[in-house]
């Protein structure tokens, strides 16, 4: 039986780009564990595929922020606008976790909409972890510990420990970099972008066997591959990936449901 506190269930809320498709949203995934729901990305499309997994942006307790790139933040906007002003609305704190820089990013959007997205220091907390180095916070039993990785300066991968000691490492966007094999020691879920098949490798990205090398590098129990760009499509991902890796492995799709118990 599975437990909620205990145990992790993730949800993909968005497993595309910035690219428009019908098939993919960009990028999001929902975590529950410690009976708490906790929100990774927020690209757009997110807070409508959110709904569609049956959770509304008040049962959230927690915003986790890979980088700041369009494609991963997209949806804060009209989620703290949509916090604001509904009846009923949210009650308890919601608390941003990010790199360095996040503050920064979010008083200039301030700057902009100005009250619509203003919560109050009661309703809307940061927590900026280091993007220089190694990090760490405890959340509601939750071990966070993070890393920066090498595709922007606040880019950070997140590791996730459950009070039951079950273990999620989220990549966010990174080339290869040996900071998120350390991170994903050992992890029973390392999500991971594979953005561009191999013929297409980009500076910034993974391809499908990078993503593999350092999965196999790392031991992790399972592998998910996301944030695909169209020419994933056309191309065989999973065959990619087996160059290197031969755990178990998914492919990222929307509301695509795992439990890591």
């Amino acid at each position: 039986m599975n437990d909620p506190v205990s145990d992790i269930t993730v949800t993909v809320l968005g497993s595309g780009t910035c690219v428009p498709s019908l098939e993919r949203s960009s990028c999001s995934v929902l975590v529950e564990t410690a009976g708490l729901k906790w929100l990774i990305d927020t690209g757009a499309g997110t807070l409508r595929r959110l709904l569609e997994a049956g959770t509304t942006i008040f049962d959230l307790s927690y915003l986790l922020y890979s980088h700041l790139h369009p494609d991963h933040t997209a949806d804060l906007v009209p989620l703290l606008f949509g916090t604001k002003f509904p009846d009923g609305g949210r009650t308890s704190p919601l608390t941003a976790v990010a790199g360095r820089g996040f503050a920064d990013f979010f008083k200039r959007l301030q700057g902009v909409y100005g009250k619509w997205i203003d919560l109050g220091p009661d309703l809307f907390r940061i927590i900026e972890m280091d993007t220089g180095g190694r990090d760490h916070v405890r959340l509601d039993g939750v071990d966070i510990h993070t890393a920066p990785m090498a595709h922007s300066p606040q880019s950070v991968a997140f590791r996730l420990t459950s009070p039951g000691g079950k273990i999620l490492v989220y990549s966010g966007d990174t080339d290869y970099d040996e900071r998120l094999i350390d991170l994903a020691a050992e992890a029973d879920l390392l999500i991971c972008e594979s953005a561009f098949p191999e013929s297409r490798k980009e500076k910034g990205h993974l391809t499908p066997a990078l993503a593999g090398s350092m999965a196999a590098r790392a031991g992790v129990r399972r592998l998910m591959l996301t944030h695909f760009y169209p020419a994933c499509e056309q191309a065989d991902i999973a065959a990619e990936c087996r160059q290197t890796y031969n755990g178990p492995l998914v492919l990222a799709q929307d509301l695509m449901r795992i439990t890591v118990d």
